[in-house]
């Protein structure tokens, strides 16, 4: 697999650093895209942990609301990728643009398991930690 940076008059090779890195970040997208369909499996016929019945419902709606695009932003980052790769080169900026959200996403994500742990003081962050056993008997 030969990887060119592509700008509109400059179709130069990339140097074997790159070629590299381009393989290992096409390679690591799919096995993203393939964890994360197993994971949907999983939740799907499993389910997702009940939220704290405690919680207040706005909590509840945005764990559920961020969650939910967690897993749209990584099934659309690898999918907009190999689209941008092999069929519209222009799905490489919405490609791009995953990033940054990812990175919102995780602040938030953390911040909120944070203040449950260090404000509310309750057992979300544990949960996210230690997941629960079923009892036996």
């Amino acid at each position: 697999m030969t990887i060119y940076v592509d700008a509109a008059a400059d179709r130069r090779q990339l140097s074997s650093y790159g070629q590299t890195m381009g393989s290992a970040h096409y390679w690591v997208g799919l096995a993203i895209l393939l964890l994360v369909f197993v994971r949907l499996a999983v939740r799907l016929f499993i389910g997702a942990p009940k939220p704290q019945s405690t919680m207040p419902k706005w909590m509840a709606f945005a764990s559920r609301t961020t969650h939910a695009l967690f897993y749209g932003l990584l099934v659309a980052a690898p999918v907009s990728g190999l689209l941008a790769f092999y069929v519209w080169s222009w799905m490489g900026d919405v490609h791009t643009w995953a990033k940054p959200v990812f990175i919102v996403l995780i602040c938030i994500h953390a911040g909120a398991a944070l203040f449950h742990h260090f404000i509310l003081k309750d057992a979300v962050l544990r949960r996210m930690l230690v997941p629960a056993r079923d009892p036996v008997g």
